[in-house]
């Protein structure tokens, strides 16, 4: 398999370790478990990253008897293989989904209500995102998972803010203590932009259409209780807090840099890594990619919590899940292989080969040394998991219906919505616009 340059939010690998949980006896015995796996998994940007994933399924089939293939894909070719195997029922046992997936395919997948009892028992709660993207009313549909889930929060740099914002980040979000940040609000976020901004040196945030842009539009819209369609279903696009959400958004808008509408998911790490941004909203992959080709910014760069606003403070969280198809020749070895992957000491290596990228999706595992430990400078990482629960992580479009959000989130309707008004498009015709564009969603 050929290996690529990690790019964008995927960054080198670091160690790191952690105290282990007891390990769980294997869903099946190696008699049941014979015979072949086809697994699709996504193709990490880092590569250290997919050597250790393959090497602990490759450790678990040795032990069960099972013959593996393992192929990796591209963000872009993995959604086209699982619509393509979700049409033709035939493909991969095991494949790697995106957020919204599991939702878009559950009429195909295999439920796993037995092991997520069993992973969540060992390994402790999942968030209410995961819950609420992995999960149908009728119970799970994919197990989560630990590669590829993310955090896009703030990444700030040290000296800008503190030299034209007045912030101090790093007393803000000390290495190893709590977060002392009940002054970082929206007040204080906007105040910083424009700061930055007259100074030259504009927070890095995109308004187009892809996932970076859509998160940060989303998590704003959260902090006022902005929601576009409620979680029974009602358009409450024409209410208060979508009115004061696109309001304080167009107008923070106005402190990005001038082509921001044209942005993509690469493009906020570019500008960080220039030196010409003072804060963009993204997991740590900037700052590792920093490390290795600007060290000079990366030993400036902190990552911490997003401010809180009228309702609270709200993180952008996007997880990933393994499904099984239900079509799927041998289920009993794939749930055997998933809860061999959700093994506390699978998490661990899972984390220290992503360099502290990616996020487990339980609750307990926030505090592995990893993040505490990564450096220049020394603490960068630490408060990127969310090591406080200090906020609330979610995704763009919740908590509307899980099929009609993954159409808010993907056709980037809040970012679309945010353009438009900052373009000085009336904001009950904006209103109006959205309305029409969730409807058809609502008709689909």
């Amino acid at each position: 398999m050929k290996q690529k340059p990690f790019s964008r939010r995927r960054f080198i690998a670091t160690s790191a370790a952690a105290s282990a949980s007891m390990i769980a006896a294997p869903f099946v015995h190696t008699a049941h478990a014979a015979g072949k796996l086809t697994l699709g998994f996504w193709d990490h940007f880092v590569p250290v990253a997919n050597k250790t994933c393959d090497a602990l399924i490759q450790e678990w089939a040795a032990k069960e008897k099972v013959e593996v293939q393992i192929d990796h894909y591209t963000g872009a070719k993995m959604l086209i293989t699982l619509a393509a195997e979700g049409n033709a029922r035939s493909g991969h046992d095991i494949v790697y989904m995106t957020s919204w997936s599991p939702h878009d395919y559950a009429k195909s997948l295999e439920p796993v209500d037995d092991i997520m009892a069993e992973l969540i028992k060992l390994n402790g709660p999942v968030n209410d995102t995961v819950t609420y993207l992995g999960r149908s009313p009728s119970g799970w549909l994919a197990v989560p998972a630990t590669i590829g889930s993310q955090i896009q929060g703030p990444c700030s740099r040290i000296d800008l803010m503190k030299q034209h914002a007045g912030i101090d980040v790093q007393a803000m979000y000390p290495a190893g203590a709590p977060p002392k940040a009940d002054d970082w609000t929206l007040d204080t976020f906007f105040k910083a932009a424009e700061a930055c901004h007259k100074a030259g040196f504009p927070f890095g945030i995109g308004l187009g259409p892809t996932e970076d842009s859509v998160v940060a539009a989303g998590v704003i819209f959260q902090c006022f209780g902005a929601v576009l369609v409620d979680a029974n279903g009602k358009i409450t696009v024409k209410s208060d807090p979508v009115r004061q959400a696109l309001d304080y958004y167009a107008r923070l808008a106005r402190f990005f840099p001038p082509d921001a509408a044209a942005w993509d998911n690469a493009s906020n790490n570019k500008w960080l890594i220039s030196g010409r941004g003072a804060l963009i909203l993204n997991p740590p992959s900037a700052w590792a990619v920093a490390k290795r080709d600007a060290p000079q910014v990366a030993e400036q760069l902190w990552t911490h919590g997003m401010p809180s606003g009228p309702k609270g403070r709200f993180a952008p969280f996007l997880p990933f899940f393994w499904g099984i198809w239900n079509f799927s020749k041998n289920k009993s070895a794939a749930k055997s292989l998933l809860v061999h992957l959700s093994q506390p000491t699978s998490i661990e290596k899972l984390v220290a080969a992503s360099g502290g990228f990616d996020l487990p999706p339980f609750t307990r595992y926030s505090t592995l040394p990893t993040w505490a430990e990564e450096g220049p400078p020394k603490g960068t990482l630490y408060h990127y998991p969310n090591p406080h629960n200090h906020q609330v992580l979610s995704i763009a479009g919740a908590p509307s219906p899980p099929k009609i959000a993954a159409q808010i989130f993907t056709q980037a309707i809040m970012t679309k919505m945010t353009v438009r008004h900052l373009r000085g498009e009336a904001m009950e015709q904006t209103l109006a616009w959205a309305e029409s564009e969730v409807e058809g969603f609502m008709r689909g």
